[in-house]
């Protein structure tokens, strides 16, 4: 797990007001939305996040915490929009959702740590749910095919690149041409077998671990939902491969002062563990320290 740093507090995130100009539905009860933000998009690393509310309203009072799906360049290769992904559930997210192009939305980020950029030879993304929003940008970033973060960090550290993401159904599956354009192998899964595999994505995940040619070195990323990462977490744990998860936990204020969003993380000693708040600690941890 990443220790704790300075950087992964609030002090060098940015706060601004900016138009929708995107907000697309993308799969069932599943939105894109676009904005300028220009100092965030031009910061964040794979795995942060951005806290969003809808300016000038207070009900909802509280922000909501979204994973940044992508980052857009301008004409002149400036980072400049970036893209966040919603499920419509909650009183904030259909508000949301229904939103007119050019409403103003509140933004404070990039925040929490990343996914760590340790050159491997595959990365295995395992997504379920809504889990797949963090996944974009790590691996373009592990291709090479983008860099991220000011200074920018070190990309091309993952040749291949491989998605396995699963959802109930075929039209909850979300983003899956943008993964596939930007040149993973995606492996799609559904419990009802309306797409891809009827089957579970750590069960895949397994049978990937399984056939691991002698000497390659192999890195996975999760998030989705906890039961999920759990499962993905064992079956790492049990092949020793190297495992980070994007850790969910509800967040109230993102920056660490409300302790809402904490999670029970393992530290020297194998049963020692403490509360780590996932929004200034994560939300990216080594998923064999989550006492699941």
């Amino acid at each position: 797990m990443s220790k704790l740093h300075a950087d992964f507090y609030a002090d060098s995130m940015h706060q601004i007001d900016s138009a929708i100009e995107r907000n697309d539905l993308i799969g069932e009860d599943t939105y894109l939305i676009r904005v300028a933000a220009e100092p965030i998009a031009g910061a964040v690393v794979p795995g942060q996040f951005v806290m969003i509310r809808l300016s000038g309203i207070d009900a909802p009072l509280i922000g909501r915490a979204l994973a940044v799906y992508d980052v857009i360049n301008d004409s002149d290769k400036n980072a400049k929009w970036i893209d966040l992904v919603y499920l419509r559930k909650g009183t904030f997210t259909s508000a949301l959702a229904q939103a007119p192009l050019g409403t103003k939305v509140t933004l404070w980020g990039p925040l929490g740590n990343g996914f760590d950029n340790r050159v491997c030879d595959r990365l295995i993304m395992v997504a379920g749910g809504i889990g797949q929003t963090p996944m974009l940008l790590l691996g373009r970033e592990a291709m090479g095919t983008q860099s991220f973060g000011d200074p920018g960090r070190a990309n091309r550290w993952a040749p291949r690149v491989e998605l396995i993401y699963g959802a109930r159904r075929a039209s909850l599956l979300a983003g899956v041409d943008d993964f596939r354009a930007a040149g993973f192998e995606v492996t799609l899964c559904t419990d009802d077998g309306s797409a891809g595999q009827q089957r579970l994505v750590p069960d895949v995940l397994a049978d990937r671990l399984a056939n691991v040619a002698d000497g390659e070195r192999i890195r996975v990323a999760t998030c989705g939902p906890e039961i999920m990462m759990e499962k993905v977490a064992e079956i790492c744990q049990s092949a020793s491969i190297d495992c980070q998860v994007s850790m969910e936990t509800p967040m109230a204020c993102g920056i660490g002062i409300c302790f809402s969003c904490v999670a029970q993380v393992r530290q020297e000693g194998p049963e020692e563990w403490d509360y780590k708040r996932t929004c200034v600690e994560g939300p990216i941890f080594d998923a064999n320290r989550i006492c699941w």
